[in-house]
């Protein structure tokens, strides 16, 4: 919810949820009173002469308070540009790997709807059945009834489901998901099912559960065999239960409240807390490569595709213009078109991204989670310019 001071993950860009005293507790190394202002961007990894893709990250850098950016371009033809900026380990003074991995929080949901749509065109799951169909029992709450909450509402944020991420507390743990429902049935419906529109973390961990009980197998087991494989993604993956690391090179993540304090580092939790709505690990080259192998109908049959992308308004938490269809948003870009994606936000990271329909992919991560409008408003610009030059 908008006004909040802090944010545990979501779409990229809007808050949902408080937690300081967790993320207090879990912040490795406080960086003494280093702030983001002495921070000076190392020269371009692209090219000797900055372009405007790399000027842009520099100035999230330079101006928006993040410690560092990372960029992937991929362009009609193919062609893959990777850009960084910043330092990545501040208590080394590190260099920001190349492509490295982050937590790409709420871009988990995409994964996620895609596993539900795959189950769909395969007859196991039915979009316009009830929760109870494959939950019996489990949803229920003042206001709620899972016999009235269809599988294609959690999927779209229409289910009227409070947010888990609103009641979660100050311990550092393991939280399994059906923990996490039970926080938020504890809160009263947002709204009748189907009339209205609001984004809830709480909608995706169903779909999670929906998977499991419809496969009988672990939803990291799925995701990984249904999407990861078959788009061909390297360097992603959905942490095992109790791991807290990242495995791969990555840029440290960032923990800072309130504004221009000491930062401190936050790599490294338990994101159990995330779950289907938010605990993936990945690199903005395969998040480009996962998003255009889904537009281009390589993950989906055309039908389910297509309801992926049927979207209704969904500007009070993706901003203007923007849509959201069953994981999947839409926005519409400066130079003419739409963006499609999702986004992420996670303690330490914040992604972007989009892939149009003629090809285009531009993924951005910066290594501090984004409270402010204007540092939002400059990532969503970053990603502007490198689509639409």
């Amino acid at each position: 919810m908008r006004g909040q001071k802090r944010r545990v993950f979501g779409r990229a860009g809007r808050p949902h949820g408080t937690r300081r005293q967790t993320l207090a507790a879990a912040a490795a190394v406080t960086i003494g009173a280093m702030t983001l202002g002495a921070l000076v961007p190392p020269a371009a990894s692209a090219a000797a002469r900055p372009d405007a893709v790399q000027q842009s990250l520099n100035a999230l850098v330079r101006d928006g308070g993040t410690p560092a950016a990372l960029a992937s371009i991929k362009g009609p033809g193919g062609r893959t540009r990777t850009y960084t900026a910043g330092i990545g380990d501040l208590a080394t003074g590190g260099p920001v790997p190349v492509d490295g991995q982050v937590r790409i929080g709420s871009n988990t949901k995409a994964f996620v709807a895609v596993v539900v749509l795959q189950l769909v065109a395969e007859g196991k799951v039915d979009l316009d059945a009830d929760v109870d169909t494959y939950l019996p029992g489990l949803v229920r709450g003042k206001g709620i009834d899972g016999r009235d909450i269809s599988v294609r509402r959690l999927l779209q944020h229409t289910s009227g489901l409070p947010d888990y991420t609103n009641d979660l507390g100050d311990d550092v743990r393991y939280y399994d998901p059906r923990e996490l429902v039970a926080k938020a049935l504890g809160h009263p419906a947002e709204f009748a099912p189907g009339k209205s529109w609001k984004y809830s973390n709480t909608n995706y961990v169903l779909a999670g559960l929906i998977i499991q009980k419809v496969t009988g197998r672990p939803l990291a087991h799925e995701i990984d065999r249904r999407v990861v494989r078959r788009a061909g993604l390297r360097h992603t993956y959905f942490p095992a239960p109790g791991d807290a690391s990242i495995r791969e090179p990555h840029p440290h993540g960032y923990y800072q409240e309130p504004p221009e304090t000491f930062l401190h580092d936050i790599t490294e939790m338990d994101p159990s807390w995330g779950w289907a709505a938010g605990q993936m690990i990945s690199t903005n080259s395969d998040l480009n490569r996962f998003f255009t192998a889904l537009l281009a109908g390589r993950l989906l049959p055309a039908a389910q595709l297509a309801q992926m992308r049927s979207t209704v308004p969904a500007e009070a938490t993706f901003g203007p213009g923007a849509r959201y269809g069953l994981g999947l948003v839409s926005r519409p870009l400066p130079c003419g078109g739409l963006a499609w994606g999702h986004g992420g936000s996670f303690p330490g990271y914040e992604t972007r991204g989009g892939v149009t329909d003629d090809g285009r992919a531009v993924n951005v991560a910066v290594t501090l989670q984004l409270t402010g409008e204007a540092a939002r408003r400059n990532l969503e610009r970053a990603v502007d310019t490198a689509l639409c030059r």
